[in-house]
């Protein structure tokens, strides 16, 4: 990773790209530590500190976010609309005809999908800014108000705050993917898990050192697990499976053309870390619910939305459950997304392609379709067990620091890797000479 990183500053063009793209990054985070004005910060710093909100139902949108939430940054909620506009989107797209054709029409029809996607981002800002006020009105339900000066015209300022912030980040997201280099929206997300790592590193410390939780056997399997399941990651994110593909010969004037052997690649973790963000942005939304309607921290409190909160924070059974079935099925949603088995055998039919020992056509689509389906069942049960183990742990000894590590790791190890690869493609372009010389 490291010398293709070096390979491509070597190169004018890609220099440029990366500089662009860190640039937007040290901007994100330099937001990140804006205030929004109004809101008591002592308090709410008292509220997300250990045992508090930072490790029960927001603990997964602080880490998203960089810590922005628990400092009540104008990048508090994080680029959340943005991903939940962008399910949105997707489901209509599938759904809804006139969307769908939209999609098929090419480049113009994106722009306008887009559009549309970047009107409910601002539109689910908007209502979730007025819930975080609500929030924060209440105290995260705990009756005592984190807003110095309550009122309509507080409640304006912070509204508009929180829905230009995010706002903000979606631009921020699509520059980088249209002038940087990877895409923009994981970089933000990574970039702010990625600076939650200190912190982390700290609190491991005073687990073994300070208040002695942890043993130092403890802390040693711990990293030897981390750096198993890198390894494990990495893996499955190259592990593919490929379809060889037999090209008849044909003759088109005097020229001879086919007769070549290819395949289609596969790849078993094809929908990479966008079911894990999906899924996590789920996750995150009936937490929110919870506190709106006043649910306590106190873990021995009674009462339904002390219950459901409890049902909903990171290390509960439940929440482990429910994480697990929803990031396998946004892996078969998106996979299903970018692959069509019965476009990929008629492309195939119509360019005198055939799989061996199958009949053009039909059956050849059929047979990619199953084939696709065992390999999204295996990246999917892997991927959602590497976001859910941690989560287990937790559980079992009840250590919450890394009840949301496993999915953090696979994003920041999946956008990496991506990166790299997009990285790699553009010095492959810029290197390729063509046939004219």
């Amino acid at each position: 990773m490291f010398s293709t990183i070096r390979n491509a500053w070597a190169i004018p063009d890609l220099r440029k790209k990366l500089i662009f793209t860190i640039l937007l990054l040290v901007v994100f985070r330099l937001g990140s530590f804006i205030p929004v004005p109004g809101v008591d910060t002592e308090t709410l710093r008292m509220l997300f500190s250990d045992g508090g909100l930072g490790e029960t139902l927001f603990g997964l949108l602080d880490l998203m976010t960089g810590g922005a939430l628990a400092q009540m940054t104008i990048f508090a909620m994080g680029i959340a609309p943005y991903i939940n506009a962008s399910i949105i989107m997707q489901l209509l797209t599938v759904a809804v005809p006139a969307f769908e054709r939209m999609q098929k029409e090419g480049e113009e029809g994106r722009k306008k999908l887009a559009q549309y996607q970047r009107y409910g981002t601002v539109a689910l800002a908007a209502l979730q800014a007025w819930g975080l006020y609500a929030l924060l009105l209440g105290g995260f339900g705990q009756g005592v108000s984190l807003i110095t000066n309550p009122g309509w015209q507080t409640a304006g300022i912070m509204i508009i705050s929180f829905t230009a912030g995010t706002a903000f980040l979606m631009w921020l997201g699509e520059q980088i993917t249209e002038k940087g280099i990877g895409n923009g929206i994981s970089l933000i997300i990574f970039a702010g898990i990625v600076s939650r790592v200190p912190t982390m590193v700290q609190g491991l410390y005073h687990s073994v050192f300070t208040d002695g939780s942890l043993h130092i056997a403890g802390l040693a399997a711990i990293l030897i697990v981390a750096l198993v399941v890198v390894g494990l990651v990495v893996m499955m994110n190259e592990a593919e499976r490929r379809i060889p593909v037999q090209y008849a010969k044909r003759v088109v004037g005097r020229k001879m053309y086919g007769g070549q052997s290819t395949h289609v690649p596969i790849k078993v973790a094809s929908a990479g870390v966008i079911p894990i963000i999906f899924a996590m942005s789920i996750m995150a939304f009936p937490g929110t619910i919870a506190m709106m309607f006043g649910a306590p921290l106190d873990p021995n409190a009674t009462g339904f939305w002390a219950g459901f909160a409890r049902w909903m924070s990171p290390n509960h059974v439940f929440y482990a459950v429910a994480s697990f079935l929803l990031i396998i099925f946004f892996t078969y949603f998106y996979t299903a997304i970018q692959f069509n088995p019965i476009e990929m055998g008629n492309n195939m039919k119509k360019n005198g392609g055939f799989i061996p020992g199958i009949r053009p056509g039909r059956p050849t689509s059929d047979y990619i379709a199953r084939v696709l389906g065992k390999v999204t069942t295996a990246g999917a049960i892997f991927i959602a067990f590497i976001a859910v183990f941690p989560m287990i742990l937790s559980i079992g000894f009840n250590f919450t620091t890394f009840a949301i590590g496993g999915s953090s790791l696979l994003i920041v190890v999946g956008v990496a890797l991506e990166t790299v690869r997009q990285l790699e493609s553009q010095m492959l372009m810029r290197h390729y000479k063509g046939f004219l010389e």
